[in-house]
């Protein structure tokens, strides 16, 4: 189904259509957050690169932040966020404090405890490595352990605290249409 598209201030914007946020809504926020960032994923051409980064705003590139880091962390903590290269994208960005914006004080507390880390040892986490120096670094920088339990615990409430921003402020997750 093509997405809706909506007139507003002169500039055409896409919408999820009505049965995309009913069908998201009835398997809860995160196929919610889900569709947010399917949409913008989308219009960053499925890359994050300094040509495609302009085609959000500040507000949804927090969106498709808050989802990398999400599913990174659940998947393999802090440290496979730095290795599959989006450390700079979360920790250099202000999305610790479109976070507290959000509402989700206490992630935005526990980003900041990351970027402390990320900021004092970027060089070597940053660096290309074999699988098995990968899996070293999990024994040689135990203390992300801590925070990737820690994000663990808040993830429900992070995300519903997300989603319900989202909802709350609709205008401001629109994406204009990309013109043809």
């Amino acid at each position: 189904m093509k997405q809706q598209i909506v007139k507003s201030m002169n500039s055409p914007l896409v919408l999820p259509t009505t049965e995309q946020l009913e069908a998201a809504g009835l398997k809860g926020f995160d196929a919610f957050l889900k569709l947010y960032y399917d949409l913008y994923w989308e219009r960053l051409g499925g890359e994050l690169t300094l040509e495609t980064m302009p085609r959000l705003t500040g507000e949804q590139h927090a969106v498709v932040s808050y989802m990398i880091l999400r599913t990174e962390v659940l998947d393999g903590g802090f440290i496979q966020l730095i290795q599959n290269g989006y450390g700079a994208y979360i920790f250099d960005n202000p999305f610790a404090k479109a976070m507290r914006m959000f509402g989700a004080k206490d992630l935005s507390k526990l980003v900041y405890k990351a970027k402390k880390l990320y900021d004092e040892n970027k060089q070597i986490l940053e660096q290309d490595r074999s699988d098995e120096e990968f899996m070293a670094l999990y024994e040689q920088y135990e203390q992300f352990d801590d925070l990737d339990d820690e994000f663990i615990i808040m993830e429900q409430d992070a995300s519903m605290t997300v989603a319900s921003y989202i909802d709350d402020h609709l205008d401001l997750f629109y994406i204009e249409e990309i013109a043809k």
